[in-house]
């Protein structure tokens, strides 16, 4: 794959920092978003990325964002939307405040930031969309109404943006990660040596880029082999 100006949010740890480490190791030009400065300090030193501290949720930082990329790289090849958070509550003592502002990150934030990027894509008619959903947006589960209903739209848009920009020669991919070891929703003992990590997720993404521009992988779900082994 030849050089490209990657846009990845939510950059700052998990599976965005491996998808920019994974990025600019292979010697793409990356822009990442995050909140937290310490960590993003982090990454950009480890890896040479650029980092921009902005708020998905938030339109005038999208537009800071974009402004930046066209700044510092001269546009967007590649937009990973990955930001996102999680929410887990049953209905009936669900925080329907905490489901909207649920919902401004993982949905709203992606599509406003999105928005943004796909004239820049169809002026240089190319370019490629990957979208963070996750398997739990293929089934219900208890206490899912909110993060499982935010990845289940993220699927349903990812669909109606191939529809209209696979004749731009678009790719819009949705990647659906299984269980992964990161410190998820501030959870630090969900660790287990079988599972995915994060580097699998960032793997599997750019294995899907590297493909030739006539493929487009629709949605891929990735689970763990064998994450009941005992070691």
């Amino acid at each position: 794959m030849q050089t490209q100006r990657f846009l990845v949010t939510g950059g700052s740890q998990g599976i965005g920092a491996a998808i920019v480490a994974a990025a600019r190791q292979a010697g793409h030009q990356v822009v990442f978003t995050g909140r937290n400065q310490a960590q993003m300090a982090a990454v950009a030193t480890t890896t040479g990325a650029h980092g921009v501290t902005a708020d998905v949720a938030v339109d005038a930082d999208n537009a800071r964002t974009v402004e930046t990329c066209v700044s510092v790289m001269g546009g967007i090849d590649v937009l990973i939307n990955n930001a996102g958070t999680g929410y887990s509550a049953e209905i009936g003592a669900l925080d329907v405040d905490r489901m909207r502002q649920l919902f401004g990150i993982n949905v709203f934030g992606m599509v406003d930031l999105t928005n943004r990027v796909v004239p820049l894509m169809k002026a240089q008619a190319s370019g490629d969309i990957v979208n963070l959903a996750s398997t739990s947006g293929t089934k219900g589960a208890k206490g899912g109404t909110a993060y499982s209903g935010s990845k289940w739209a993220v699927r349903g848009i990812s669909q109606c943006w191939q529809a209209e920009l696979r004749p731009h020669g678009i790719r819009v991919v949705s990647i659906c990660p299984s269980e992964v070891q990161t410190n998820w929703m501030g959870k630090t003992g969900r660790n287990n040596p079988n599972k995915l990590y994060a580097e699998d997720i960032a793997a599997t993404i750019m294995a899907g880029l590297s493909m030739p521009r006539r493929v487009l992988w629709t949605e891929l779900a990735i689970f763990a082999n064998n994450p009941w082994k005992e070691d």
